[in-house]
């Protein structure tokens, strides 16, 4: 393993705390209606845990409702128990063979308590991307012990890991800036 080895690899692993920050915050909802709300929302599906987005398909009905299709008539009552079941606070309904999931609107204090999960997510972001750091600088301080690296190359490359922390904790500040943004506009 190289020194360039090094820093590419926490590159790549903090670009991965990024996206699974972007992904958790995709979760989260912000009193508008958007399909990305019921990702993570698990049917039976013969047997199988599969996502409904595999099972039916998903539109915006209007700004605060969804609209759920399923392609099979059969998954309707299915797919309706597995959203109730969620632990999103939806209560969908069912027009035929369409469910229609409305997002209540949030209130002043939820909003706030919403505000401070996205915080915590965003912490435990920038907690991952520092162990990250603490990984790569262990690996160099191996390589310069073992002698496959100068003292000048070490330093450098520690320098480099944490320009590296230092970008990618400010892009979870700007993901959670703009977050808290979007939760806390009516």
């Amino acid at each position: 393993m190289t020194v360039s080895d090094v820093k590419k690899n926490a590159e790549q692993k903090m670009q991965k705390s990024i996206e699974t920050l972007k992904a958790d915050f995709a979760k989260v909802r912000t009193g508008r209606a958007h399909v990305g709300i019921l990702d993570h929302v698990m049917v039976d599906y013969y047997g199988t845990p599969t996502q409904i987005s595999q099972v039916a398909n998903l539109t915006l009905v209007d700004a605060r409702t969804i609209g759920v299709q399923p392609w099979e008539k059969k998954m309707v009552a299915v797919i309706e128990k597995a959203i109730r079941e969620s632990d999103l606070g939806l209560n969908p309904s069912t027009h035929g063979d369409m469910i229609r999931v409305p997002t209540p609107a949030l209130t002043e204090e939820r909003r706030k308590e919403i505000v401070k999960l996205v915080k915590s997510e965003a912490e435990n972001a920038k907690i991952a991307i520092r162990n990250i750091r603490r990984d790569a600088n262990e690996a160099l301080k191996k390589m310069l012990k073992d002698k496959t690296c100068s003292e000048d190359e070490e330093r450098r490359a520690q320098d480099d890991v944490q320009k590296l922390t230092d970008r990618f904790v400010g892009e979870v500040d700007k993901n959670l800036a703009d977050k808290e943004k979007e939760i806390l506009t009516v």
